[in-house]
């Protein structure tokens, strides 16, 4: 067959080809440049939503909450979830407060554990922070210190499991750093999360300094702000009579769950309900 029959009769020529195929592509990429109706309502949604910034506690990193942050964007939500220094309150709570600085728009701040005594501290001054949420956490009050907070009530089996390990302190003189024991971490962290995630969360934990449970709050940005807190009723960690306490002083949105010091994890579901409806309560 010749190259002119190959191009006529009933056959589809190569030029034709090609030029539908063109056209077929052309017309796809308009289809996919159209936002579709269901893509439209959550871009809209997520500029009238506030930044939901969550803060680690000690002896762990901002992967911590990883478990919450996938359920919070499956559903819409900016989530960021900066590094916490575990350097101390104050300095913690500065290095928060710059961070919070750089994101426009209102904000729901979340701590976990030692990251609720940073955020109190943190967003009163922080203009852009609507709403607080704790989670198993510390809400000190101006003037309380963490370690005379713990002490008040009865339960807390962390003290025996830390670790001290000599380390240089942000200013340069000799510090400690703290770290809990590694055949510790679950019975006290995580005792309802599978054993195979808590020896990865042991292995990659991060040393709070000790200066943390020595350090005095001199703000409480709770009795300026509306709060929300998950108290965790078999935390090992946080007493949590206190955890009840400080929600009660600070007239917390309250729920109670059944969960270690990490309900991130065991209750990932309920952690990112109780945001969610701090975030309710705020639009741009």
């Amino acid at each position: 067959m010749s190259p002119a029959q190959a191009t006529s009769g009933k056959g589809v020529s190569r030029r034709t080809a090609i030029v539908a195929g063109s056209a077929t592509v052309a017309s796809l990429g308009t289809g996919t440049a159209a936002a579709s109706p269901a893509a439209q309502d959550r871009e809209h949604s997520e500029k009238h939503r506030p930044t939901i910034v969550l803060v680690h506690g000690a002896f762990a990193d901002a992967s911590s909450w990883a478990p919450v942050i996938e359920r919070l964007q499956d559903r819409g939500h900016r989530v960021l979830a900066p590094a916490n220094p575990l350097r101390g309150l104050h300095h913690d709570a500065a290095h928060i407060t710059a961070f919070l600085d750089s994101v426009e728009g209102p904000v729901v701040l979340a701590g976990h554990s030692y990251g609720g005594a940073v955020i109190t501290q943190a967003a009163a001054s922080a203009p852009g922070v609507r709403a607080l949420v704790y989670i198993a956490a510390f809400m000190p009050d101006a003037g309380d210190v963490l370690g005379e907070l713990t002490s008040r009530f009865p339960g807390s089996q962390l003290a025996p499991a830390l670790t001290q390990v000599p380390s240089p302190a942000p200013d340069g003189t000799p510090g400690l750093d703290l770290y809990l024991r590694a055949d510790e971490f679950h019975q006290v962290f995580a005792q309802d999360v599978p054993r195979d995630t808590a020896r990865t969360l042991a292995a990659v934990q991060r040393p709070l300094s000790a200066t943390a449970f020595g350090d005095r709050a001199t703000a409480a940005a709770w009795r300026t702000l509306p709060s929300w807190t998950l108290i965790a009723t078999e935390d090992h960690g946080i007493p949590p009579e206190l955890q009840r306490f400080q929600a009660r002083r600070a007239g917390s949105h309250t729920v109670e769950v059944p969960s270690s010091h990490l309900p991130l994890h065991s209750f990932p579901h309920a952690v990112t309900s109780l945001i969610r409806s701090a975030a309710g309560a705020v639009r741009r």
